[in-house]
């Protein structure tokens, strides 16, 4: 049974009923919390945390190895070390849409700090959390297990997300949010996490430059596409779990944002999916994972893959990661260049903007593995 939850049976879910509002929870009991200081140590845990045996975690899946890019290098102008990049991320976003990068220049005292302040948030009360409690339909606040949006196969997981706005560094959102949310005293947060989104911001940027190059379409294009990004900041807190057998603390999805720049701790528990299998992504410190999302590969005319991906949890350590999610402005055109689109490779998605995919996202449709694809159906019935 392990190795059958490996496989890519899970890749075909059962046909839809016609999309309607995301209301699942509504029907759910409403005494359901997840509170991780009490649940962490429970050795049965709700049935709304039960995943189907063929989702439920892999006994000890493969680990993948890649070879990390080096981004100072390509940066650096090196015809050989651009030679090298180009080639390693263009195999590996054909493949599977997941690489690392070494050398990206991002201050490690930077890294450090972020994720002792995602410490001291998590390891306050639920009731303290929750004065950043997100609302139902938004992308950005405290979420415990998305319990206030579903009410199956819910993940094992706190998260806060919030906005960063890259077009008008003066408007300072990061630090204004814990200020105006959480209150004067997490000045500091807000002053950590906006450093550590400016340094994402331009790391997302030198990433484009390698995208573009990858693709034949030169460096400019993708890293103009997004200057003045709209991007999403999350914090990730998988606590223990006494049965993680049964659950997971991110179930198999693609991101339907452009690119997930993710700095792990030390605690295993990235998984992606390869060649009909789970594998496991080791944590390497120096280095931030990187996959491709749903809203590139349509940039990309489908020629790189959005990455499949999931997070297990283990009994006995939390893990904790820093995700940034690269997304363009809200009302920017989705639509791959022109270089990319021929006789041979005809469109495969339609034109949309960013705000249309997320509220797709946030209202009608719980992300999986097949977003894209019914979000272009979605917008074609839409349109017609």
């Amino acid at each position: 049974m392990a190795m059958e939850c490996c496989t890519s049976t899970m890749l075909m879910p059962p046909p839809r009923p016609p999309l309607k509002p995301l209301d699942e929870a509504k029907t759910q009991h409403q005494s359901l919390v997840f509170d991780a200081s009490v649940l962490k140590y429970q050795s049965t845990i709700p049935s709304q945390f039960i995943w189907p045996d063929e989702e439920k975690p892999c006994a000890k899946p493969p680990e993948l190895l890649v070879p990390p890019i080096d981004l100072g290098g390509f940066l650096s102008a090196d015809p050989l070390a651009i030679s090298n990049a180009t080639r390693l991320v263009n195999e590996a976003c054909r493949k599977h849409g997941f690489f690392l990068v070494v050398n990206h220049g991002v201050d490690a005292q930077l890294v450090a700090e972020a994720h002792k302040n995602m410490d001291d948030f998590f390891n306050m009360s639920l009731s303290e959390k929750q004065r950043a409690q997100r609302k139902v339909g938004d992308h950005c606040g405290y979420a415990s297990s998305f319990t206030g949006r579903f009410s199956t196969k819910l993940p094992w997981k706190e998260t806060l997300s919030f906005r960063y706005c890259d077009d008008d560094q003066s408007s300072r959102t990061v630090e204004k949010y814990f200020s105006n949310v959480m209150g004067e005293d997490f000045k500091h947060f807000g002053r950590v996490y906006q450093q550590y989104c400016e340094a994402m911001s331009r790391l997302s940027l030198g990433i484009m430059e390698l995208l573009g190059m990858s693709l034949g379409v030169g460096p400019e294009y993708f890293r103009e596409f997004f200057e003045g990004n709209d991007s999403i900041m999350r914090l990730n807190y998988y606590p223990p779990c006494q049965k993680p057998n049964l659950t997971l603390g991110t179930g198999p999805h693609c991101d339907p944002t452009s690119l997930t720049i993710l700095h792990q701790d030390q605690v295993s528990g990235l998984q992606v999916f390869v060649d009909e299998k789970w594998h496991s992504i080791s944590p390497n410190s120096e280095a931030f994972v990187v996959n491709i999302g749903d809203t590139f590969m349509a940039l990309s005319n489908g020629i790189y893959k959005s990455c499949l991906h999931r997070a297990v949890v283990n009994s006995q350590t939390p893990r904790k990661s820093l995700a940034f999610f690269l997304c363009p402005k809200m009302e920017k055109v989705v639509s791959p260049p022109n270089g990319l689109v021929d006789a041979n490779n005809p469109r495969i998605y339609p034109d949309f903007t960013w705000s249309s995919l997320l509220e797709f996202t946030q209202k009608h449709y719980r992300a999986d593995t097949k977003t894209l694809h019914v979000f272009s159906n979605w917008l074609q019935q839409k349109n017609n």
